[in-house]
This record gives structure tokens, C-alpha cells and sequence, in this order.
């Protein structure tokens, strides 16, 4: 008699809408790198830029509690770019870019340059159904530089 008693209830809530928009769908948070910048706070594609940065930054296996978490761009900057290598690195930046749950990574192109690897990719923002290519230069002696 109990187990059919909770077959009849039934939740209704009023907090969901019938048909939920995605309109103004706005990303906020807060960046101290760029001193160029008046205000701290970022919004919507520049805060999702901040974030893929962030992680490119990360070289993999330094972050505590998550080694697979990072780039292995970093360590792969000293070696000879071979096939297996350039492979290696594209998977890493789609799998970094596609960590994101906002972006989506195609067309991942790995070359050397003067002192480093640059990498070239077109990413897709999902909620803003924009796409933009940017290029990433890892130097040896300078560090990230990102272009788009």
C-alpha cells in the first residue's frame, strides 16, 4: 500500500519556467594579469580567454590532486617536433579547449618558430555561436604570448 502511494505524487515546481531562454547568459570574473586593463573584472568571451590561458599556463602534473590537469606543451618545448609530438600536442590543446564545457577546439595547427612551438586554432564559444582563431606562441625564454 505505501509503495503505491508514492507512485501517485507528483512534484511541480514553480522556479522552472516552461520554456527556459538563454538569454543574457553572462560569464563574470576577475583577472589581475593584464595591468592594461581599468577594471579587474571580466565578462562573457574575454573571462572564457582568461580561463583557457590560465590552463595553458599550467604545466601537466603541477597541479595538486589533478596531475592530468595542464599542458604538456611546456615540456615538450626543448624536444625535437616530430610527427608523434606534433600529434601528442594537438590532442593535449583539443583536449585542453575542449575541457571547457563553453568551447570547442578545431583545426589545431603545431609549428616551430625562432625560440619555441606556436599553435594555431580556431575555437568555437558554444553559447555565442562565435568562432575565433588564436594563436598561442610557447617561448623558451619569454614564456606564453597569445594572439588572436
Amino acid at each position: 500500500m505505501a509503495s503505491e502511494l508514492y507512485k501517485n505524487i507528483e512534484v511541480n515546481s514553480n522556479n522552472t519556467p516552461s520554456n527556459p531562454t538563454s538569454t543574457n547568459r553572462a560569464y563574470k570574473g576577475l583577472s589581475t594579469v593584464n595591468p592594461e586593463n581599468v577594471s579587474k573584472t571580466l565578462y562573457d568571451i574575454g573571462l572564457i580567454k582568461q580561463d583557457l590561458l590560465n590552463h595553458f599556463h599550467i604545466r601537466q602534473g603541477e597541479k595538486l590532486m589533478n596531475p592530468e590537469f595542464g599542458t604538456i606543451i611546456w615540456d615538450a618545448i626543448f624536444e625535437p617536433l616530430t610527427t608523434e609530438l606534433k600529434d601528442a600536442i594537438t590532442t593535449n590543446v583539443t583536449n585542453i579547449v575542449n575541457f571547457d564545457p563553453r568551447t570547442r577546439a578545431s583545426g589545431v595547427q603545431v609549428s616551430e618558430y625562432e625560440s619555441g612551438l606556436q599553435i594555431e586554432c580556431t575555437i568555437m564559444y558554444l553559447d555565442y555561436n562565435i568562432s575565433e582563431s588564436l594563436k598561442m606562441q610557447f617561448d623558451k625564454n619569454v614564456g606564453l604570448a597569445w594572439h588572436n
